[in-house]
């Protein structure tokens, strides 16, 4: 049998990878970087992925989906967002992935969220559910859940900075707008750097995922986490700044930026655990 060309085998993966929706992780991706501008709540990451796992294991017909990631060591309580909506919890462990029915779930002890978007409960242990694959397909999971969790934090980012930006140019000051002071011009480059740094490592994450020969799919899952929860995270703290007394103020659109931000940068591995994996990766070759 012959073997298929780059485009198929492009085309396998991407099928692969979205359960035969027609989207691949590029697509997926531009998706998640609007539901990112626009702040929609949910768990969007886990039900998006979630139908092509269940599928293979012959589910029939998926409610809302959510799950949480204890690859890591877990010795707290274990919290999962949106707990009283779910009808199905993806547990993602180092080397297998489980689905726990809701009406499993012993009743969840609601938490006071840092987002007031994203409710919190708390579970002190969770059933060990039916296995839905081993660490190869948790691998994938997880890779594609952290470049699609990139991407809703680089429509953060941009977002915050059209925040800052559209203010600046509304806010007057000494008779100008705030936007031309030479102080608040390199605030706004920089956060124009941080977008466009995090855009460029994302998309690529995810034309890696879509094909893997394409580049070194570890290290730019990696790289896009990184880049895209930093830029979030000090794109929305600058637009805090910007926007002065008012942007300290809760209600306002940056504190709702930042507080997301914060919640997704510790999603699927926080910036320090991604770091630490690239140069991981570099001192190996090296080695």
């Amino acid at each position: 049998m012959a073997r298929p060309g780059r485009s198929g085998r492009v085309l396998a993966a991407r099928a692969e990878a979205d359960g035969g929706l027609g989207l691949g992780v590029v697509e997926a991706a531009l998706v998640f970087e609007q539901l990112g501008r626009h702040l929609v709540a949910g768990p969007l990451a886990w039900s998006t992925l979630a139908p092509a796992l269940l599928a293979t294991a012959g589910a029939d017909g998926v409610p809302v989906v959510g799950g949480v990631d204890l690859s890591g060591v877990v010795d707290d309580p274990i919290v999962v967002e949106h707990a009283a909506d779910l009808g199905l919890l993806v547990v993602l462990r180092a080397d297998a992935v489980a689905v726990v029915e809701a009406g499993e779930l012993a009743d969840p002890k609601p938490l006071d969220p840092l987002d007031p978007l994203t409710p919190v409960a708390r579970y002190q242990d969770l059933p060990a559910g039916r296995p839905v694959g081993g660490a190869d397909v948790a691998a994938g999971f997880r890779a594609r859940a952290t470049v699609l969790t990139a991407a809703y934090l680089l429509g953060v980012s941009d977002a915050a900075l059209t925040v800052a930006r559209d203010y600046s140019l509304e806010r007057e000051q000494f008779g100008q707008p705030i936007g031309t002071f030479q102080a608040l011009k390199h605030m706004m480059a920089d956060m124009f750097v941080r977008t466009n740094l995090a855009r460029s490592a994302t998309y690529a994450a995810a034309a890696v995922l879509d094909d893997p020969a394409a580049g070194h799919v570890e290290r730019s899952v990696s790289g896009a986490k990184l880049l895209a929860g930093e830029a979030a995270v000090d794109n929305a703290r600058a637009s805090v700044q910007v926007l002065g007394g008012m942007g300290f103020t809760w209600e306002m659109h940056p504190n709702y930026l930042l507080k997301r931000a914060w919640v997704l940068e510790t999603a699927f591995g926080s910036a320090t655990s991604h770091a630490t994996a690239i140069s991981a990766s570099v001192a190996g070759e090296l080695r």
